[in-house]
């Protein structure tokens, strides 16, 4: 499972790819928790840098570029959970996400 965070620092936005087993479950959600999908490659999996910003709307725009990110689907930190479990329940369906739209094509990042 691969998600995308955006983090305010003093100076800028930084744009983050986080890529995690997914281990989740009904009772589960909690992807700060989820393990790294490589162990061997922990650094560069989870909390891979992929750019910053001066502004939160640069960054939203690195954040479309680099991963496939659609703007009209962020969501702040702590309702990713509830999304994340909602697609548990949907029965993590590969073809749209529990609301109807399909998801995002999503680029390889380097």
């Amino acid at each position: 499972m691969r998600y995308v965070e955006v983090r305010a620092t003093k100076t800028s936005y930084e744009v983050f790819l986080h890529t995690v087993e997914d281990v989740g479950s009904e009772s589960f959600f909690d992807l700060s928790e989820f393990p790294p999908f490589d162990p061997d490659d922990e650094a560069s999996e989870f909390g891979q840098l992929l750019g910053m910003a001066e502004d939160p709307l640069a960054a939203l725009a690195v954040a479309e570029q680099r991963t496939g990110a659609k703007r009209g689907r962020w969501v702040n930190e702590g309702v990713v959970q509830d999304e994340y479990g909602d697609f548990v329940r949907a029965g993590r369906p590969s073809d749209a996400s529990p609301d109807g739209r399909s998801w995002p094509d999503v680029p390889d990042v380097v």
